[in-house]
């Protein structure tokens, strides 16, 4: 079973590009590759190792966007997806994976424990579960973090990569519901473990209007429209609740009309059995 590792860069953290490239290819006992893809740039320089292909892109694509392009070049059964300022601490991760995975063959991604290299206790959002209280408790899920996540490549190509207009926000749910409606699990798993510094997405200027834009193009695309109108209603709900500053709420709602007005792009709804499923785990496609 061979990993690849897909890598985006922007070219800003050069320091930072090294250290996670290096921890990806020192994964001991196992056959692994480093896709690099540059999202605008030309990441070769200084490259002279056969296990990484260099991919440079003529413009950014988004995270979805050059992550597709970095899986069309990958040679991996099973695809790994790592930021540029994460890494990998433990050089046995590759082989943790490559043994569930082969347990299981229904097994569909692997979503990573983010631990902060401060000693911090980590963000609740990186627990892609709604009891996010205790990081160190495996279990099911019905999403991924798509910085740090191992998936099979048979369920990707079941579901179809990841959506390529989001450019930024959901597009990992999105994958991961169609990942589930191909019939394949999804864990979160406390043992596979990644380092990533404690950043918030607000730091993004879009994030507010991606964020809200993104899941109208979600429910669109993936839901039946009696789920799909409730889940959107109760999101308008708890985002008047949670975000009270009009510098917030305007962006979100301004995204919120232009996921109604703009192409979502394909719908294929997820069926009822898949929505009981997820339910079941925990969270039905609501919240």
């Amino acid at each position: 079973m061979k990993l690849s590792v897909i890598v985006l860069t922007m070219g800003n953290r050069p320091v930072e590009l090294e250290r996670a490239v290096r921890s990806a290819l020192e994964q001991e006992h196992v056959d692994v590759e480093v896709v690099l893809v540059g999202n605008g740039i030309d990441p070769s320089a200084g490259i002279d190792d056969e296990r990484i292909k260099v991919l440079a892109l003529p413009k950014n694509l988004g995270i979805p966007g050059g992550r597709n392009e970095g899986v069309a070049v990958s040679s991996g059964d099973v695809l790994l997806f790592l930021d540029d300022d994460g890494w990998y601490r433990s050089n046995r991760l590759g082989v943790h994976l490559r043994d569930r995975f082969s347990a299981d063959p229904r097994l569909g991604v692997v979503s990573f424990r983010v631990r902060d290299p401060e000693g911090g206790r980590g963000e609740r959002r990186h627990v892609p579960r709604l009891r996010a209280g205790d990081p160190e408790r495996s279990s099911a899920v019905t999403t991924f973090l798509g910085g740090a996540c191992a998936i099979r490549r048979a369920a990707w190509d079941a579901a179809g990569g990841l959506p390529e207009d989001f450019f930024y926000a959901h597009e990992e749910t999105d994958l991961a519901w169609q990942i589930l409606d191909a019939g394949y699990t999804i864990v979160y798993d406390a043992s596979a473990v990644m380092y990533h510094p404690a950043v918030l997405p607000t730091r993004h200027s879009m994030f507010y209007r991606y964020n809200a834009r993104n899941r109208v193009w979600l429910a669109r695309r993936n839901l039946p429209w009696p789920i799909g109108l409730t889940y959107l209603a109760v999101w308008v709900g708890m985002t008047l609740l949670r975000e009270r500053k009009p510098s917030a709420l305007k962006p979100w709602f301004k995204g919120f009309a232009e996921g109604w007005r703009k192409p979502a792009g394909p719908r294929r709804p997820i069926s009822y059995r898949t929505a009981w499923r997820m339910t079941r785990t925990g969270r039905p496609p609501i919240i």
